[in-house]
């Protein structure tokens, strides 16, 4: 069964799957689905025709603009933004305030199990391959591979992460979680599952 906040603005024409829950002052707007058991936090922004994936988390004032697409078990940290639009200006050249044809929206992607850590700027478009983390406060402008771990500004890839989040270590040829033992071994500029990973 869903929850919606009292607070919480969501649209009509938006889809909440079962079990998802919208928390005080969050806003879904018009035509955005969002699968079964998913959050959005208090605060949080998601736009028109945005899709989030199952069991992913939208925390607290985050701003997720249209058309991003979020796969499942997507973790969205608190006041991340992901932007839509290459070339911002609230005018156009004659001075006029823009409006929604004057400007194409281009989204960002992020694939099943990618973090983005609180504060980061996901600069559309681009895509976030899948298990990938975002460092809190990040920036990131470019396509970020599976698995990868990105830092900075501009984010750049500082190592790889696992399944369960945690920082790979190099092990006899392979990539391995300390956590889980789970193996992982690169695939031109990715990485991919070992086939006798633990």
């Amino acid at each position: 069964m869903t929850y919606v906040a009292a607070s919480a603005d969501v649209a009509e024409q938006a889809g909440l799957g079962d079990g998802t829950k919208v928390w005080h002052l969050a806003q879904v707007r018009e035509g955005a689905v969002l699968g079964a058991n998913c959050i959005v936090g208090r605060g949080a922004y998601v736009g028109p025709g945005v899709h989030i994936g199952e069991n992913s988390k939208i925390q607290n004032y985050a701003l997720v603009y249209e058309p991003a697409v979020l796969g499942k078990g997507v973790f969205i940290g608190p006041a991340v933004v992901l932007t839509n639009d290459t070339y911002p200006r609230a005018v156009t050249p004659e001075g006029a305030p823009k409006g929604a044809d004057d400007w194409t929206a281009v989204g960002v992607t992020i694939e099943d199990g990618a973090s983005i850590g609180a504060r980061a700027v996901c600069v559309a478009p681009l895509t976030i391959g899948r298990w990938a983390t975002i460092a809190a406060g990040s920036v990131v402008t470019r396509d970020v591979p599976a698995f990868a771990l990105m830092v900075g500004v501009p984010a750049r890839r500082l190592g790889w992460v696992g399944k369960a989040g945690f920082p790979l270590n190099a092990e006899g040829g392979f990539w391995v979680c300390p956590e889980t033992g789970a193996k992982y071994v690169e695939d031109s500029n990715s990485l991919k599952e070992a086939e006798d990973s633990a």
